[in-house]
């Protein structure tokens, strides 16, 4: 299988992961969505990361709907049986997904607006959305077992994203998050080598 990905992308930190917990192989081929490459394009029109090929040639893209195929297909479950767990880790994922999409609003205006353009209410907006997610996450956070779930694998992206892009910024009054993150990296070395970085 082949996988569009980027180093710095919580949803493909998440993907990554995701495979290797599922004892999926990969080929994850790094992709700079803003040059629009043509091989992204005819698997995924939305032109969006992450995006897999499968072995049969079938395009699956968003994160949350490859990690569903990764749980079907790997030797090892992502998602909790028991269907109530199930439901917990799902919206878990749902909202370290959604706390993402605040954050990358927040930088993408400071990437791709000039300055003196930048929407400063906007700004405050998608940081307040965020900042109440991880005050929800950080009472709702899942005890970690010997092998990971789907919800395990989003925090950990997303604190991984949080500390590659606001470090110092999002951890106070969060001691549960900051320790979850030292606590999965230690767990899980061979994962959190995969976690977001520059």
């Amino acid at each position: 299988m082949k996988l569009f990905y980027a180093s710095a992308s919580p949803y493909s930190a998440k993907v990554r992961m995701g495979a290797a917990v599922a004892g999926i192989k990969i080929e994850a081929i790094t992709t700079n969505t803003a040059n629009e490459p043509a091989d992204l394009l005819a698997a995924n029109p939305l032109g969006k990361i992450p995006s897999l090929i499968t072995k049969d040639g079938l395009a699956v893209f968003d994160s949350r709907t490859i990690m569903q195929y990764l749980d079907r297909v790997g030797s090892q479950k992502l998602y909790p049986r028991n269907a109530a767990k199930r439901t917990d880790a799902e919206i878990i994922e749902a909202l370290c997904d959604g706390i993402c999409d605040s954050l990358l609003q927040v930088v993408y205006e400071g990437r791709y607006r000039p300055e003196e353009l930048a929407y400063k209410p906007w700004v405050d907006k998608q940081w307040a959305k965020a900042m109440r997610g991880l005050d929800h996450l950080e009472t709702r956070i899942p005890r970690l077992g010997k092998v990971p779930t789907n919800a395990h694998l989003a925090i950990a992206a997303l604190t991984g994203y949080l500390n590659l892009r606001f470090s110092g910024k999002w951890e106070r009054g969060r001691p549960k998050l900051k320790a979850f993150s030292k606590k999965f990296d230690t767990a899980f070395p061979d994962l959190a080598a995969l976690r977001p970085a520059a």
